[in-house]
């Protein structure tokens, strides 16, 4: 008697379910719900396994892509957004370079469409970077994206393309480093040496002002653990300041009184939003590095 109400019960509960089943079948959601699995699971096997063979590497952790930022850390995520922004900007500031770069060319309007050329490719190639380093490594990916190259691959194609991502960054600062310097050493030898003679000139205080800078970013560059925190706290300061409060600064202070209105009411919305993005991100860089000292 036992049994066969127990077998009943079972039969009745198995055939509960498949009504249920057939029931949930054809609705709008479920139907949405399997079509969008199947993409999402179609997009991970297409897209980061293919990266991981071709590379011959694999992830450490496996990943869910997020459309806003993790708050279950105090808003930690949410306010790091402040200081990421700082640091995109620092890849696209280059202001101090436009007049010398004029100054070079024949006609020193094509300097405009100089310009243009140069951030869009930049920005192509740095969105570019971060969304296949991203496909590739997911979560794992470090603030400095060579330290996740540094792991060595069991495939001689993952191991040469190392090689080449490390060389293509070597020609790159290579590239980088005398535009940035020779800014460098023109500021610093007019906050010196104002009433000296042109730099070009004078062959000693060149080389004197050349080799200490040289020297100076050697070290800086090897004691400096993480380039991330140079890029934080340089992003949220300098380069806010020059890129957007020093623009803004000299349209409102309109000494040739050419600023009109609408110009004014930009540049009094772009001095606020940079101070106040300034302020929030130099104090998150702050208490992330005490958490981390503390860590």
């Amino acid at each position: 008697m036992e049994t066969s109400r127990m077998e009943g019960s079972m039969h009745r509960e198995a055939h509960q379910t498949q009504n249920g089943l057939q029931m949930e079948a054809p609705t709008t959601q479920g139907t949405c719900s399997v079509i969008l699995h199947t993409i999402s699971a179609y997009a991970e096997i297409t897209n980061i396994t293919m990266f991981e063979r071709v590379l011959g590497m694999k992830r450490v952790d496996d990943f869910s892509p997020r459309l806003f930022p993790d708050l279950n850390n105090g808003g930690q995520s949410f306010f790091n957004l402040f200081t990421a922004s700082p640091v995109i900007v620092t890849a696209f500031t280059f202001h101090f370079n436009l007049h010398p770069v004029g100054f070079e060319l024949k006609d020193p309007l094509q300097v405009l469409s100089a310009t243009k050329v140069s951030v869009i490719l930049c920005a192509t190639i740095y969105s570019a970077t971060g969304l296949f380093c991203y496909l590739l490594f997911g979560d794992s990916t470090m603030t400095d994206v060579l330290m996740n190259f540094d792991e060595s691959s069991g495939s001689s194609i993952g191991s040469l393309l190392n090689d080449v991502v490390r060389a293509s960054y070597a020609i790159h600062l290579m590239l980088v480093f005398p535009l940035l310097n020779f800014s460098l050493r023109a500021n610093l030898d007019e906050l010196l040496f104002p009433k000296k003679v042109s730099l070009v000139n004078d062959n000693k205080r060149f080389f004197g002002l050349t080799f200490p800078l040289l020297i100076s970013c050697f070290l800086a560059a090897i004691a400096i653990p993480d380039i991330w925190y140079f890029f934080q706290f340089l992003g949220s300061t300098s380069t806010v300041s020059i890129a957007f409060i020093f623009p803004a600064a000299i349209v409102l202070r309109n000494v040739n009184g050419i600023s009109t209105l609408k110009e004014k009411i930009i540049a009094s919305v772009m001095f606020a939003l940079a101070v106040a993005t300034s302020v929030i991100a130099i104090s998150t860089n702050i208490y992330s590095f005490t958490e981390t000292e503390e860590a």
